[in-house]
């Protein structure tokens, strides 16, 4: 249902301006937004993580299918080094690696380009007959609700997102980072450049303090954080269109002959009509 935190767009034109509204930095005299943004292809899509979308005793399987990435994972060597080396054996290390493989977590994707945020709203055109929608949430003000001992850290190294080192210092376990707060909050974390799909991507992480924590439901008592832009679905097409003219497919943001695969299957997809899905 629409309100003051959701607008509709309804051209190409707007759904820029929407997404850089409020982006100057009058302190740098720079346009540096302090929004990061989540597409999804249907506006029906909550903000859940792909540990909750597994059901059942979700919260409960966290550390199971983490233990077990951890010990089976050792084999395989991601971004020039071999995972379980000492210098990439924190927890935080870990959750991000697995994440990027695909394993579920608690963790969310999040980019800080608003343009990469288009791409994931409009590229799965079996969706092109339902709206689709990009989260824009201000990640510099949600430093604000996370617990001292982390601002303190932040506010230390001059930043408003964590790197894994940086959680370290906090937490060396999950349980510990959760045991800072009694009550839920959301920090921003910041992977390592495991390949270049994370670089491509402009990638960041939400990291609620909890598995059982949504950060749909987290967010909505703090109407200051965040907002929602729609996208209609008979806008789909001209904005798929026109990221593809500037060069934002999956043969970028997927490096290798997967995403060169992907991209040239919806590329070469047949065109529908207006709120008509694909066959």
């Amino acid at each position: 249902m629409a309100n003051e935190h959701t607008q509709t767009v309804t051209s190409w034109h707007e759904l820029h301006e929407a997404l850089y509204s409020d982006s100057f930095d009058e302190r740098l005299g720079r346009y540096r937004s302090n929004h990061v943004f989540r597409g999804l292809s249907d506006v029906r899509y909550a903000l859940h993580t792909s540990l909750h979308r597994l059901s059942g005793p979700y919260p409960r399987l966290e550390r199971h299918l983490l233990r077990n990435f951890r010990k089976y994972a050792h084999r395989h060597p991601v971004g020039g080094g071999r995972i379980g080396d000492q210098s990439n054996n924190s927890v935080w290390q870990w959750l991000a690696m697995a994440q990027h493989h695909g394993l579920p977590t608690r963790l969310l994707d999040w980019t800080y380009s608003p343009l990469i945020a288009m791409h994931f709203a409009t590229a799965n055109i079996d969706r092109y007959d339902v709206d689709g929608v990009i989260w824009c949430v201000d990640y510099v003000a949600c430093k604000a609700h996370v617990p001292p001992a982390l601002r303190r850290l932040l506010d230390e190294e001059g930043s408003h997102v964590f790197t894994g080192d940086l959680l370290e210092r906090a937490a060396t376990t999950l349980d510990r980072f959760d045991a800072l707060s009694p009550e839920p909050f959301v920090a921003f974390f910041e992977p390592p450049s495991l390949d270049d799909r994370i670089v491509n991507q402009f990638a960041l992480f939400s990291l609620m303090s909890s598995p059982a924590a949504q950060l749909g439901g987290w967010l909505p008592a703090r109407p200051e954080l965040w907002r929602k832009i729609v996208i209609p679905a008979e806008l789909k097409w001209e904005v798929r269109d026109k990221l593809d003219q500037a060069n934002i497919t999956e043969r970028v943001l997927f490096p290798g002959l997967e995403g060169l695969s992907r991209w040239l299957k919806r590329h070469y997809s047949p065109t529908t009509g207006p709120g008509e899905p694909q066959p």
